[in-house]
């Protein structure tokens, strides 16, 4: 069946309506993967939410951080940033239907059939694709339990340990697994996470590397669809060694909001963003 990946949506419905017109995408018969961050500083949340949620299981999202921040606040009491654009949700008639279906959303999905596995930003490259679905397992579950969910958003926020270790162990480790799936872009020769930067493949400091590239990394043999990165905007290494399809085109910043077939060696299709043009995260 036909399948898309689309990126980092982040409240632009408008744009989203657009793209999914321009694919002809037909719930009955195609099938989506959303890379995270359907929520968020863009204008329209409430109405992707629900929009996303109406396809079933027509369509597949992975957590991105806003996803979670929603969460955090809305669930752990976490203090909105003057930036965030959240209110319509939270104050709307079915939003706890909406959120109680977005924390049961995964961290990664992997389709066999297609040998790709779709995470919001990356994997460690002491990972292999079995700890990754372990790793993302333990997360799922501790978001779907209340008392462990409020006890993570509790202490989800934080840079460190910025290595992975199978000795992690309690809040430390769900913290990490967190970060992996869901801010990570670049990590050093000793593959520790670099968890501040945020620009382009040009501008990586010296001894810093994106995740696909890290030395030793253990997750080559499925292709790994993400988001995340705005500043490196469309990325296909699918017939490369990194094995990597990067499609967050920074719609919510002013750039473009992104499809792709999975399933076919389709050209992306994009459209032009309805929101000021800003330097993005």
């Amino acid at each position: 069946m036909p399948t898309y990946a689309i990126g980092d949506v982040q409240g632009c419905y408008a744009e989203l309506s657009e793209l999914v017109s321009r694919i002809a995408f037909d719930p009955r018969r195609d099938r989506v993967w959303f890379v995270g961050d359907l929520v968020n500083r863009g204008p329209q949340s409430l109405e992707v939410l629900r929009y996303v949620r109406s396809l079933g299981d027509a369509a597949v999202t992975v957590l991105g951080n806003h996803d979670l921040h929603l969460l955090a606040v809305a669930y752990a009491g976490e203090r909105a940033r003057k930036d965030d654009t959240l209110d319509a949700i939270l104050s709307a008639p079915d939003r706890d239907e909406l959120l109680n279906w977005l924390r049961h959303r995964p961290l990664l999905h992997h389709d066999s059939r297609l040998n790709c596995t779709m995470v919001h930003a990356g994997l460690p490259p002491q990972w292999n694709l079995q700890t990754a679905k372990a790793c993302a397992l333990e997360l799922e579950t501790a978001l779907r339990n209340a008392a462990t969910m409020r006890s993570l958003f509790a202490h989800m926020y934080g840079n460190q340990p910025d290595r992975w270790s199978e000795q992690l162990h309690g809040i430390d480790r769900l913290r990490f697994i967190t970060n992996c799936f869901t801010r990570l872009r670049v990590c050093d020769d000793d593959g520790r996470l670099n968890l501040k930067f945020k620009g382009t493949l040009q501008t990586i400091p010296h001894g810093l590397h994106p995740w696909f590239r890290a030395p030793y990394r253990q997750s080559e043999n499925s292709t790994i669809v993400c988001g995340h990165w705005s500043a490196l905007d469309f990325y296909d290494s699918r017939n490369t060694d990194e094995h990597v399809l990067a499609v967050d085109t920074g719609c919510v910043w002013g750039g473009r909001l992104c499809a792709v077939r999975l399933d076919a060696a389709d050209e992306p299709v994009f459209v032009r963003s309805r929101q000021p043009r800003v330097v993005g995260d």
